[in-house]
């Protein structure tokens, strides 16, 4: 069962290129597949070009999901780095 978590995005830039590479790198770690969506539009989050495409600016609200062995960690480490970044909570 996947595992997926909603965050309302408060930094004022948004997910631009630093945060985003953070969150990719952060995605990248895990193995189970991790999307994040926004506006109706999903992408994956181990994807930096994904990631950019979506143009997530401040008080947007995105779900990130992950469905695979290690989807609770991954779902943990993600909602870790938006907080640490000042992204989202």
């Amino acid at each position: 069962m996947a595992k997926e978590q909603q965050f309302h995005v408060t930094a004022e830039t948004g997910i631009h290129a630093r945060p985003a590479t953070l969150l990719v790198q952060a995605a990248s770690k895990f193995n189970s597949d991790i999307t994040l969506t926004y506006n109706d539009k999903s992408v994956n989050l181990k994807s930096i070009m994904g990631v950019m495409s979506l143009g997530v600016g401040q008080n947007a609200d995105v779900t990130i999901k992950a469905e695979g062995a290690d989807e609770e960690e991954a779902i943990a480490a993600i909602a870790e780095t938006m907080s640490k970044e000042g992204l989202a909570e």
